[in-house]
Formats: structure tokens, sequence, C-alpha cells
């Protein structure tokens, strides 16, 4: 674990390579259980059998907003006791967002209790008064806490911070040493590393990567919360191949492979269904049903009951459709 001095000399040598966001499996009825079997495995999957790094814990993926308190906490517990007795030098991040800042000191706290190495806070969902307002709580939590925190900024917010509003919280806030830019925006992005050099930084836009924005320096050789599991398997590494060519910074070669391999190919064949729901389709969402779904054709655990829970709503049959067929036309799965 970094502690909130030393997190700045931490991070750029500890955020490294492929983090997965894990989903939630749930079970029983209406979903009200957790099948903590199904997760256990997850975490070995992506750190053993995956050899991935990095854990994203409870965070949109993971339906943070339909989970309580205690479930947040064993889930993140569980990803450190299984992924660490795998791998003990994964790192485990913890995303502690809560819609009161005293939910999410409770949750920063345990997570710098149990051994998590980072807690991430995503913007406040609701209420936020801009970048003062956000700034507050990023103070709030870390005059209490003593572990690595980092920022994560995403249009699910539904407020998106600006650049130089970043820039203040890393300029204020010590402890604060990662983010991840979650709202397809590069040139904030771009900005924002002008304007915070030291800020160790995760683009969600992929292009940019292409763009040898890793050789400029403006981000970091990592993915802090994504679904690499959901783009390979250990026989077809996809994924960590295509990675490891932009780290490298062969780009050509990278983008020849994307190609020659049908990664490309699959982002569109997926369609939006991770990230959109069509009856509200300019609000950026976290499908868990989805994320699993696709998990599901993969035949990874996702629980006795495959759907999100409310306010989600259940993924329809089309969308099935298009995920499987995705995958069968990258060849995944028969």
């Amino acid at each position: 674990m970094a502690t909130a001095s030393d997190a700045r000399r931490w991070a750029p040598g500890a955020l490294r390579g492929i983090g997965d966001s894990l989903y939630t499996p749930f079970c029983g009825a209406d979903g009200d259980d957790i099948d903590w079997d199904a997760y256990r495995t997850l975490v070995r999957y992506c750190v053993g059998d995956l050899g991935h790094p990095m854990l994203w814990c409870t965070s949109g993926l993971a339906e943070f907003w339909a989970l309580t308190l205690d479930e947040r906490k064993r889930l993140l517990e569980i990803a450190i006791e299984e992924g660490r007795r795998v791998n003990p030098d994964v790192v485990v991040q913890a995303c502690t967002a809560a819609m009161t800042a005293k939910d999410c000191l409770e949750l920063t706290l345990h997570a710098q209790q149990a051994g998590a190495d980072i807690a991430y806070i995503q913007t406040p969902m609701m209420e936020a008064h801009g970048g003062e307002g956000v700034l507050r709580f990023f103070c709030y939590i870390a005059a209490r806490t003593d572990i690595a925190l980092g920022m994560f900024n995403s249009p699910s917010s539904g407020y998106v911070l600006t650049a130089a509003e970043a820039a203040r919280i890393y300029d204020e806030v010590p402890a604060v040493c990662a983010t991840k830019e979650g709202a397809f925006r590069p040139e904030s992005s771009r900005r924002l590393h002008e304007l915070a050099p030291g800020l160790v930084l995760w683009e969600c836009d992929r292009t940019v990567y292409r763009a040898g924005w890793l050789r400029a320096g403006i981000v970091c050789p990592a993915q802090l919360g994504t679904t690499g599991y959901l783009f390979e398997t250990p026989e077809r590494r996809l994924f960590s191949e295509y990675w490891d060519l932009v780290w490298a910074d062969k780009l050509l070669e990278a983008m020849d492979y994307g190609r020659e391999s049908g990664l490309d190919q699959f982002d569109l064949d997926l369609g939006g269904w991770f990230t959109c729901y069509p009856g509200r389709s300019d609000y950026f969402t976290h499908w868990g049903g989805a994320f699993k779904y696709a998990a599901s054709v993969l035949g990874l655990p996702i629980g006795d009951y495959p759907h999100s829970r409310p306010p989600q709503a259940m993924l329809p049959p089309e969308a099935k459709t298009q995920i499987e067929g995705a995958y069968r036309r990258l060849g995944l799965v028969d």
C-alpha cells in the first residue's frame, strides 16, 4: 500500500499493465445475494490465468451504486485475498466513490486497512458544485486517511471535471497521484498533463496511444481499470499482445496487429451495449448485464442472476445476439 506521502513516488513505477475492472456476480431472488465463489474464480482468472498485474474493484462496472457498504468491503477483501494468493505483487485499486463524504471515508479507510494499494474517488454523482465542490470532497477524505488517492473522471457522474479543476485537486491534495480520464476528451487530458505533469494519467480514448502519447509522456503504460479479460483468453492473448506492442513503442506493429487480429473490428461488432442504454442514449453508463453476458459467452461464472440490480434495465435479446456474434467473429468462442 502506498501512503499519502509516498503516493507520487510510488505511482509511476507501480501503475503499469492491464488493470481489470471486476463485475459483481449476483445470485438468489432478484439478485439480492452475491455469488462469492464466482467472484473468487474471476479474480483468480484475471490474476492467474491471464497474468494481469492490476485489479480495479467496486467501481461502475461492479455496480457500486447498487451494493451495500458491507458488500463493497467484502468484495475488496476477497480481491486482495485471492489476488495476492496468486500474485503477491498484484496492484489492487479500490474505488470508494459514494453518495456521501462520510460513506466514502468509511470505504477509503477500509481500503487502507485491508491493504489496497490506492483508492480512486469518482466525481460525486449528485449535487456537485463544480470543481470547487469536488476539491472539498477530496480534501475531506485526504485529511482523514493515509493512502494514495486517484481521481476517476467519468461522464456517468453527470459532471466531468475540467483540466483546470482536476489540476487544482492534484496541486492541493498531495495524496492524489493518478487519474482515470473516462470522458473521452483527449484534448482535455493533454491540457491536464500540461497543468499537472507529475500526475499519472490513463486516457480511455485508446486512439491517443496509437498517436504516440505514451512516448510523449502524456499517458502512462497502464490500463487503470478496463475489461481486458473480456478481450482475450489464456489461449489467445490478443489484448495483452496488442498492448505489449503499444507499450514497447512499436506503434505501426500495434496498428497492424489490431487490424489483423480482429480486435479493431471486435470493437465495432460489439456495438455500444457496454456503455449505452438505448432508452437513454445521451447518457454514459456501465451496463453490468452487458459485461456479465460477455463474460458468460467466454465461460466465466456470473452467478445464477445474470442481470444488473435496479435501477438498470435488463439486457435485451438483441444485445445478447450482437455480443455473442462479435465473439464468434473474433474467434474467441466456437
